[in-house]
């Protein structure tokens, strides 16, 4: 990894994490490596000839293909397979015996040196460190409680996954919107909020949580001039960013034929820009693998990893070891390698945007002719943005003069929802994402309520759901618009 000069950012900790003390048992371990062959009577173990476990097998995607996933998918029983193993008796990267083992809560040795080198392939950050993960919900909430005091106030796009932005409330964090367009997050409205703030309100902002890549729900993805132009204001209002970014390796920008040199031109991820130490990216495993891995990794600075490893250890303690042993034979010689990983999620992108075009194209003809939504074009993740044309609907009302929300498209919106419901349809409607706020941050002059006429819609299903769901949505609009 290349060099940075990193910045004393001690007090972005939260005063939970300045708290927590190490693990004094896990320090001994830590000692205890310094010299190989060291006898020990003082784990509490159970010893490894006890284990139950003589190995583990993986069946496994071939590589062989030249579209794998296409392979994969179609050829049923038939599909080419390998097999990845950890064993007991054999030649292995990551032993039964020593898997199985209690570690430290950074993971194990081996599963982070695997995940350090598709790190430093995708993203060769300057000096920072992997620590592994239950996922990206753990890994989040995590650096919410490693960075957030009740009463702090934490920066988010407008319309954000809500599961993980709630997450940090019961905490007493206080979010924070920034507006949004189809490019994601504007840059001027995150230095107009960090100018323009009044300390009455409190603390000033220190932490942005952002999902730089195919954000969920609108599924925009920020350009190169955006990622460095919000990472100068993070500079220059010391702000920590929590990148999340599920869907990296879903982009539909970049060609998919050339080779694994194409994990080059991918958007660069904060991280790999980050030469101050003030970002935290949390990766998954599950939108690439499969979401049941319950497996991921944080990359961060070392001082942030030692906090991050120290709160493990005295809480969920180290990721299971099904996992680890998976992706670091996975990542290994005898696995796919990280060359072989790429592959494979290069062939994954080309299926999601099979999918895509697919779905909008079906999308222009099932309700393009109403004139009643229209759906956004995402260069990342799984998900179409739909905007609800709802200023058209014959009840539609605007107050000027109104305090807060000042139409009733929330009204609509949710009986529009209701109508998708009754024809059986399931959508996301745009309100589950909204953050949740304090009222005194509401923008009195444009209230988010007015800006829910939009549908989040998948295309990671079948082509059937596909096409039968937008024929109910749009036959759902046509019979609500006319509704007087």
């Amino acid at each position: 990894m290349s060099s940075s000069s990193t910045v004393d950012l001690s007090h972005h900790l939260s005063n939970e994490a300045k708290l927590r003390l190490p693990n004094p048992m896990k320090e001994i371990w830590r000692l205890a490596r310094r010299k190989p062959n060291m006898v020990s009577l003082a784990n509490g173990d159970p010893h490894s000839s006890l284990y139950p476990i003589k190995g583990l097998q993986f069946e496994v995607a071939s590589l062989e293909e030249e579209d794998p996933v296409a392979a994969w998918r179609t050829a049923g029983p038939s599909a080419p397979s390998q097999i990845l193993k950890s064993s007991r008796d054999d030649p292995c990267i990551l032993p039964v015996q020593t898997a199985f083992q209690y570690t430290t809560g950074a993971g194990l040795v081996e599963a982070q040196q695997a995940l350090t080198e598709l790190a430093n392939f995708y993203h060769n950050p300057p000096d920072h460190v992997v620590t592994l993960t239950l996922g990206n919900g753990d890994a989040v909430t995590k650096c919410f409680r490693l960075l957030g005091n009740p009463g702090d106030h934490f920066l988010a796009d407008e319309f954000t996954f809500s599961a993980l932005a709630n997450a940090a409330v019961p905490q007493g964090i206080r979010w924070v919107p920034l507006k949004i367009d189809e490019g994601g997050l504007i840059p001027e409205e995150l230095e107009r909020t960090m100018a323009d703030w009044n300390e009455e309100r409190g603390p000033r902002p220190h932490v942005l949580y952002t999902v730089p890549c195919g954000q969920n729900p609108p599924g925009s993805t920020l350009t190169v001039e955006r990622r460095k132009k919000i990472y100068e204001l993070a500079q220059r209002f010391d702000l920590v960013i929590i990148e999340d970014d599920p869907y990296y390796f879903l982009q539909y920008t970049s060609p998919a034929s050339s080779d694994g040199a194409e994990a080059r031109a991918l958007s660069p991820s904060f991280v790999s820009i980050d030469v101050d130490g003030r970002v935290l990216r949390v990766d998954s495993f599950s939108k690439i693998i499969a979401p049941g891995m319950r497996l991921g990794w944080i990359t961060s600075s070392a001082f942030f990893h030692a906090h991050l490893v120290t709160y493990t250890d005295s809480a969920t303690q180290h990721p299971h070891a099904f996992g680890q042993i998976f992706i670091t034979e996975l990542l290994g010689p005898a696995g796919w390698s990280v060359k072989g990983f790429d592959k494979w999620v290069r062939s994954l992108r080309n299926e999601y945007q099979r999918r895509r075009d697919l779905f909008l194209s079906l999308f222009e003809k099932e309700v393009g002719p109403t004139g009643l939504a229209r759906a956004g074009t995402p260069e990342a993740g799984m998900f179409v943005w739909a905007r609800i044309n709802v200023e058209r609907h014959p009840r539609f009302r605007r107050d000027t003069g109104a305090a807060g929300a000042r139409t009733n498209c929330r009204q609509l919106m949710v009986e529009l929802f209701e109508k998708c419901l009754d024809g059986g349809l399931v959508v996301m409607p745009a309100s589950v994402f909204a953050l949740t706020l304090d009222p005194k941050y509401n923008d009195a002059e444009n209230p988010i309520e007015d800006r829910f006429n939009y549908f989040r819609l998948t295309f990671a299903g079948t082509e059937e759901a596909m096409r039968e769901g937008l024929a109910i949505l749009g036959l759902s609009l046509r019979e609500f618009f006319e509704q007087k």
